[in-house]
């Protein structure tokens, strides 16, 4: 019996000991960039437009003929604007598809019968000839295909 007693009191104090220093452990907040709180809005900004009408879209030249489709939109890092788009171009359902990236300013925006097109001053043919971008997924950017690593 007393030696039932005591490792019983053993055992507490382990418990209790260790249930003490996970009391006391330090929980370190998570850091934060601004310590300003996030301004809510209670509409959009005036004169905003979704990401919806770039991404995925199909792309025109001037005569409106398709000459790919948006594959993606980059956003500055640093304030947030949309810097390019990279356009896919080629390829038949996805294969052989090449990605080029183009300035956002060069396309062209237009709301047509309710809905939206785009088109860039440029052939099908010189952005095939353009050097090709690859999305690399360790950096999460987008690099020069030849630069890519296979």
């Amino acid at each position: 019996m007393k030696f039932s007693v005591l490792s019983l009191s053993a055992t507490a104090l382990l418990f209790t000991t260790a249930f003490v220093a996970a009391q006391q452990s330090t929980v370190v907040p998570r850091s934060t960039t601004s310590s300003a709180q996030a301004e809510l809005l209670t509409a959009a900004p005036s004169g905003s437009v979704t990401v919806t009408n770039w991404y995925k879209q199909n792309v025109t030249d001037a005569s409106n003929v398709k000459i790919g489709d948006v594959s993606d939109v980059l956003v500055s890092a640093v304030d947030g604007k949309i810097t390019a788009v990279v356009i896919g171009v080629g390829g038949f359902l996805g294969m052989g598809e090449k990605e080029v990236g183009v300035t956002f300013s060069a396309v062209k925006r237009e709301v047509i019968d309710g809905k939206v097109h785009l088109s860039i001053n440029t052939t099908k043919e010189a952005l095939a000839a353009a050097k090709g971008l690859k999305y690399d997924g360790n950096t999460s950017s987008w690099i020069l295909a030849s630069s890519a690593a296979n």
